[in-house]
């Protein structure tokens, strides 16, 4: 596969504007005019495709550019930097979030072990997530967090990634304690989301979940929903994520994981709590509970033989 310059493409992919910022893209961007047409060609295939420059080693990229090592290090070189491969690092930090779930993944797939023992491995990662999660809890605001569900006259969840799923499940669990809750995380896509965000106020409430790695559909949905005045309860893992500021309130979940970027147990465990904890606040509770269990009924399986 050859890189060609964006010059001559129309199809450098759609998120590669939005690095264009990190420090390193800027430097190759003001000295481009000033080179060579080969260290040229270098450099506009790393605007182009920043992460694949990032991740590929010198022989990858030069190769894939259709220039020589040599001219890959002097543009480099050029750059104030010792060589390629101390340019590709300095790229790379700025794809630190994306590719440190890769690493740890690979990392960790280097040490040898059995399958019972990674499952233990996991297991045990699992209960940290949880242990830690919980002792953090007692300094979040979860009083606010049941409050701003209970008092919402229409609940949304949102997740795109993972957290779409997580979001489903949200919804599902908040139906019996909710008079009206929905999910964005649907088939339309963000689109539809953004059409239902703008029909929302001041009275309606957000909970968007968003964890490593960040989609970014899902912050500027919910900057659209601040914009409209919804409010919003932020799920997510630390206080850098950047659904923090666009939160009303915040909850955190502890979510690392050796083989993926995120431990969706330890948020769903989350989500359960923080329905449980609705469930006590809700007035009638059982008498709604009782009521979805009549609606749902013809399609449950009944075993009388059961005792639960």
């Amino acid at each position: 596969m050859t890189v060609t310059p964006p010059a001559a493409r129309s199809d450098a992919p759609a998120w590669a504007g939005r690095f264009a910022s990190l420090p390193v893209l800027q430097q190759v961007a003001a000295g481009l005019p000033a080179m060579p047409a080969a260290m040229q060609r270098m450099g506009q295939a790393v605007l182009a495709h920043p992460f694949r420059a990032a991740t590929l080693n010198i022989d990858e990229f030069a190769g894939e550019v259709a220039v020589s090592i040599a001219t890959a290090n002097r543009f480099a070189r050029a750059l104030n930097f010792a060589g390629y491969p101390q340019f590709r690092a300095e790229l790379a930090r700025g794809f630190e979030a994306i590719l440190a779930p890769v690493e740890s993944l690979r990392s960790n797939l280097r040490q040898a072990t059995g399958t019972q023992q990674a499952m233990v491995a996991s297991l045990r990662e699992t209960l940290a997530n949880l242990e830690h999660t919980l002792q953090a809890l007692q300094h979040q605001p979860c009083e606010q967090a049941v409050s701003l569900i209970a008092e919402a006259d229409q609940v949304l969840t949102l997740g795109w990634g993972s957290s779409a799923y997580l979001a489903g499940v949200l919804q599902h669990e908040l139906e019996p304690l909710c008079s009206r809750v929905g999910s964005l995380a649907q088939a339309g896509g963000p689109s539809h989301a953004a059409r239902q965000l703008v029909k929302r106020g001041p009275r309606d409430l957000l909970i968007a979940l968003a964890f490593p790695r960040y989609v970014e559909d899902t912050i500027a949905l919910t900057r659209l929903a601040r914009e409209r005045g919804v409010k919003v309860l932020a799920l997510t893992d630390e206080p850098s994520s950047p659904l923090v500021p666009l939160a009303d309130v915040t909850l955190y979940a502890h979510v690392d994981r050796q083989v993926a970027p995120t431990s969706n147990a330890t948020v769903l465990a989350l989500l359960e709590a923080l329905v449980a904890a609705l469930a006590h606040r809700t007035e009638g509770a059982v008498q709604r509970a009782e009521e979805m269990a009549r609606g749902v009924l013809p399609w449950l399986q009944v075993d009388p033989g059961r005792v639960r």
